[in-house]
């Protein structure tokens, strides 16, 4: 008889364990998906299919329903491999995959939880951030195998606790984020499930650089539903919360958003090794990550009582033009919080670098453009051409400086 209930004590205690995240399971995903074995994972790139293939293995192994037979839901695009071509505008068509996953609790409505799994491959695509980027492994371990990771072990979650949740859920790894959120636009042009039965869709797109002392956690689309705000006002937790209202951002909530369904998106913050071959996996913070995921878990579980979530549209941010002729070549904190635009990053060889800015200044003034947000900042950078000279003002250690700037 002892025996058997100490047999029955393992068993439970293992299944308790298996709901736990851990910062080793996510740490060992994002040192494969990130590795230089990947190459950075470009889309329709051969490793970007050995990460599908890592990927559908985790699916695999968890159980999930395949959808006609295969956890890969493939597309075709046409891409300009040179964006500055605006004369001949010469398009290839390529295909890429989507790693698509059910779980199926017989639930009428469904929950999305998505990454992005692409990244910049060897540096090929005009979107590296590095100097001289071609040919160099951009491993993107925070974007996005952070992410990526976080579907995995949210999958691995809701396969193994012990309740049926009262939702079906929907794991996707999206391909082709990094050129223009093709992988989820060409999924919600063609689901695998009728959209009007999606409840909403949690997308996470760089969670794990999580600082320590700040615990800032930003959360977008939390005006996509009036749920939104007051579930996460009630929840407790160690981090800062800094909410932003719209549904639209540059990641692949954008592409749900868009049909009508509520999002949130979750990101720790932006960092100076973004877009840079520099996004390797020994800084990314997996305890950290692990904090972020079980918010999220917590997030979802408060809406189990909840009826199907009502939508509402958001404003769209007013990010002056759609394309600009200049850059300043500047990463923005997202995080901060005070007036103007602190600088978190300053690319080598850019207009910012050339002028003597450096990481930690706040720019609060663009020619005769005051900036006092993002906003104001791509506004102001919108109205300058290529070549043009003018000045930046910025507080340095509580000083105001002024550089000469030309583009």
């Amino acid at each position: 008889m002892k025996k058997k209930v100490l047999l029955l004590f393992v068993a439970s205690n293992l299944f308790v364990q298996a709901q736990q995240i851990k910062p080793h399971d996510v740490k060992n995903h994002v040192i494969y998906l990130a590795s230089d074995e990947l190459k950075g994972r470009g889309t329709s790139s051969a490793e970007e299919l050995l990460a599908g293939n890592y990927i559908s293995g985790q699916f695999t192994m968890l159980g999930l329903s395949k959808f006609n037979g295969s956890y890969f839901k493939p597309f075709n695009y046409k891409y300009n491999p040179n964006p500055h071509d605006t004369v001949t505008k010469s398009l290839v068509e390529k295909s890429g995959n989507n790693i698509v996953g059910f779980l199926n609790n017989k639930a009428p409505y469904t929950i999305v939880i998505g990454a992005h799994y692409d990244h910049l491959g060897l540096g090929h695509d005009h979107n590296s951030l590095e100097a001289n980027p071609a040919g160099k492994i951009h491993n993107g371990a925070d974007d996005n195998a952070s992410g990526t990771a976080g579907v995995i072990e949210l999958a691995k979650y809701f396969v193994r606790n012990k309740k049926t949740e009262p939702f079906n859920f929907l794991f996707i790894c999206f391909s082709g984020e990094e050129l223009g959120l093709l992988g989820s636009k060409k999924y919600c042009e063609n689901p695998d499930l009728d959209l009007k039965s999606i409840n909403y869709m949690i997308n996470m797109d760089m969670i794990g650089r999580l600082n320590d002392s700040t615990k800032k956690l930003l959360v977008y689309g939390v005006g996509t539903s009036p749920v939104w705000v007051p579930l996460i006002d009630k929840l407790k937790s160690d981090f800062k919360i800094i909410k932003d209202s719209s549904g639209i951002g540059p990641s692949d909530q954008t592409s749900f958003y868009l049909k009508d369904i509520p999002v949130l998106h979750y990101f720790t913050g932006q960092h100076s090794d973004y877009h840079k071959p520099s996004d390797d996996a020994d800084k990314v913070n997996y305890k950290g990550e692990v904090d972020v995921l079980n918010y999220i878990i917590a997030t979802i579980e408060k809406t189990y009582k909840l009826p199907k979530l009502a939508f509402t549209k958001t404003r769209t941010p007013d990010m002056g033009k759609s394309s600009f002729k200049v850059t300043l070549g500047v990463m923005p904190d997202y995080t901060f919080e005070g007036e103007g635009l602190r600088i978190d990053g300053v690319t080598d060889g850019k207009p910012a670098s050339k002028a003597g800015l450096i990481k930690g200044d706040i720019v609060i003034r663009l020619g005769t453009n005051s900036v006092k947000n993002m906003q104001d900042y791509m506004k102001a950078l919108s109205m300058f051409k290529k070549g043009e000279t003018t000045e930046v003002e910025v507080i340095r250690d509580t000083k105001k400086l002024v550089f000469p700037l030309t583009f």
